[in-house]
């Protein structure tokens, strides 16, 4: 289980609040990718938090309400069109970078999940794997990942027959075969190989 052992160390170090960050959404084929920042305070720290890929959707849903009440929180989100033109990973960065300066006052440090932290004046420190030990950084995953799951089962209301209320936009088979016989939608990243490919196919056969 994740632990305050990462805050701990840096906040002392750096005399001030610690801040997790993470991401969801960068595998999908459509929607955007979300990130969370989350400082949470040692005297209200909702209990179970752990890596979102580790909880069900209706867990996910509690923690991220008990977290809002109790942990200073910030979102940023990198839209379809920005991941089309920075690609996935400089649209992960600015959904970072978005998520830290939306928690109003800077952080004294943000721990990153992954390898690499986003080109930023903030001092930080990527933590591989972080979301399964930094429960700052867990608890951001849970943030994102049901923001950006809630976002999705919206879009599904307006684009019925994609799956996305059960796939969230990732590569399912129902996702797939939609969008040979529907086409892309606007939600689609139309950087991504397999969309690119069902927009080209689905424009020829229009042509005919």
């Amino acid at each position: 289980m994740p632990d305050l052992k990462f805050e701990r160390k840096y906040g002392k170090l750096h005399n001030g609040p610690v801040a997790g960050v993470d991401e969801a959404g960068r595998g999908p084929l459509a929607g955007p990718v979300v990130a969370a920042a989350v400082v949470l305070d040692a005297q209200c720290i909702p209990e179970g938090i752990d890596d979102s890929k580790a909880l069900t959707p209706a867990r996910r849903e509690r923690l991220c309400a008990e977290i809002l009440a109790c942990a200073r929180v910030g979102v940023g989100i990198a839209s379809v069109e920005e991941i089309d033109s920075l690609n996935i990973f400089w649209a992960t960065m600015l959904a970072m970078t978005r998520a830290v300066e939306a928690l109003g006052p800077a952080p004294a440090f943000v721990l990153v999940d992954g390898n690499r932290c986003p080109d930023w004046s903030h001092q930080s420190h990527a933590v591989v794997g972080g979301d399964a030990l930094c429960l700052s950084i867990a608890a951001a995953s849970i943030v994102a990942k049901h923001r950006r799951d809630t976002m999705m089962i919206a879009l599904d209301a307006l684009h019925p027959g994609y799956g996305w209320a059960s796939n969230k936009g990732y590569a399912a088979k129902v996702h797939q075969e939609a969008l040979r016989s529907l086409g892309p939608t606007p939600h689609h990243r139309r950087s991504f190989a397999p969309v690119a490919q069902a927009h080209f196919d689905f424009g020829t056969r229009g042509a005919e």
